[in-house]
């Protein structure tokens, strides 16, 4: 099975427990298979199976208390 990935512009994470909280919320979306943080440039790279929907990494971006800005 191939896999994705897609680069999301988050805004407001500063450190690495924000990555990691990023990070959680994003991996419980389902086809999700890995998920990369940095909070110096503010990307999230993630691995899934297929496209993923962009309201539900949105939704969970929220849910980690941060802002998605888009697909970088």
């Amino acid at each position: 099975m191939s896999t994705v990935t897609t680069t999301y512009k988050v805004s407001g994470m500063t450190c690495g427990h924000c990555e990691g909280a990023v990070s959680e919320e994003i991996s419980r979306i389902e086809g999700v298979s890995a998920v990369q943080a940095q909070a110096a440039s503010g990307q999230v790279a993630v691995t899934s199976t297929g496209e993923l929907d962009d309201a539900a990494v949105r939704d969970a971006v929220d849910e980690a208390g941060y802002e998605l800005i888009g697909r970088a």
